[in-house]
Order: structure tokens, then C-alpha cells, then sequence
């Protein structure tokens, strides 16, 4: 860690949702999600569901926020990582979610309604993942890593709420199609934003 680094007790954060149980430990956080708890909005299926757990402490432009997690994930839309929340339809999720049976690294971007970007990364299946957003300016720029690998690009969000709206953000776990998903998030730490897309 740097010296403008620091962890975040999860003490500290509130969930927009209760999950079925949570569990601290030396190791992090276990956190059980209850099923059909899931974030998106509208677009392609005509739903609106806002039951994910995200455990969320204030966020603020000119910082980074990184969780990391153990990507084991084995039913179908099984999803864990970091939410950044502006406002009931305003909000960002990045993570890794099981899709068609495969692990994938992706964002589902909000504003008002939803879309989904995602890319396959197998290999990160059961491993320690980390997910960093950095907000700069009006954009969000989300990264990814595995393990001590270095961070990996996956996308950059036009965000730039409105100077009074209190943004938050942390980690988030959600199981649509099943109960029973437990994930550990091994660390939620805020830094400063990147200086740079590169």
C-alpha cells in the first residue's frame, strides 16, 4: 500500500441490501447472497431489479477504490465485486459474473437504463481478483487484475453526478438465479485517482 492508502472497515459500510448472512473473519469478509438478488434496469428484459448487497461507504472525485474478492463462482449469473452508486437508477457494478457457464470480467453501466459489457477470463476462476475504480474528472475508469498480475483496462464511464449528490461505493455480491453464493472479499481499500488512462 502507499502512503495515501487505506483500508476501509467493513464496519463502516451500509448495505443497500441485507444479505442472507455475513461473516467476519482474518481472512475478509464472507458474505452470503440471497437468491434472485441481482442490480439492473430495463433495457432488453423490461425489468427493473435493485436487490443486490452492495456494502457501500462515501466516494468522492479525485479517488480510487479497489476490492478484492475470491472469484468462486459456480451458478449461472453468480456475480461479485464493486458497485459505485450515484443515485436509484445512476450506478455503475464491475466484477466477475459466471455467464454461460464461463467467468467474465464486464461492467453494467446505468444511466438511466442498463447495458452490459463483458470479456471471458476462465483463468481467473477461484483466484483472488481485484477491481479498481478511479474516478477523475467526469469519468470513471474502471480496472481489473488477478492475483499480482498488473491491472488490465476495462472500461472508461462518463460519470459526473451533480456536485450534491453523495456517491458511494464498495463491495457487491449478487446471485439471481440461486441461493447459496458465498463470496470472500479478501480487502476494500480507497487511494488516490489514477493520474493517467495508460
Amino acid at each position: 500500500m502507499t502512503a495515501a492508502t487505506r483500508d476501509i472497515p467493513w464496519s463502516t459500510g451500509t448495505w443497500t441490501n441485507e444479505p442472507a448472512a455475513t461473516r467476519e473473519t482474518p481472512a475478509g469478509l464472507a458474505v452470503t447472497a440471497i437468491e434472485g438478488s441481482d442490480a439492473w434496469r430495463t433495457t432488453a428484459y423490461g425489468f427493473v431489479h435493485d436487490s443486490e448487497h452492495a456494502l457501500l461507504a462515501p466516494f468522492e472525485r479525485g479517488q480510487a477504490l479497489e476490492v478484492a474478492f475470491v472469484a468462486d463462482l459456480t451458478g449461472e449469473f453468480d456475480q461479485a465485486g464493486l458497485f459505485v452508486r450515484a443515485a436509484d437508477d445512476h450506478w455503475v457494478k464491475t466484477g466477475i459474473e459466471l455467464s454461460d457457464g464461463v467467468a467474465q470480467v464486464g461492467a453494467v453501466v446505468t444511466a438511466p437504463v442498463s447495458d452490459w459489457s463483458m470479456a471471458p477470463v476462465p483463468e481467473w476462476q477461484g483466484r483472488e481478483v481485484t477491481m479498481r475504480a478511479s474516478w477523475a474528472g467526469d469519468a470513471l475508469t474502471i480496472r481489473a487484475r488477478v492475483d499480482g498480475e498488473p491491472f488490465r483496462l476495462v472500461r472508461v464511464v462518463p460519470f459526473d453526478p451533480d456536485a450534491a449528490v453523495a456517491v458511494s461505493a464498495g463491495p457487491l455480491v449478487s446471485a439471481p438465479t440461486r441461493a447459496g453464493l458465498t463470496v470472500r472479499f479478501v480487502s476494500w481499500r480507497l487511494t488516490a485517482a489514477d493520474e493517467s488512462l495508460h
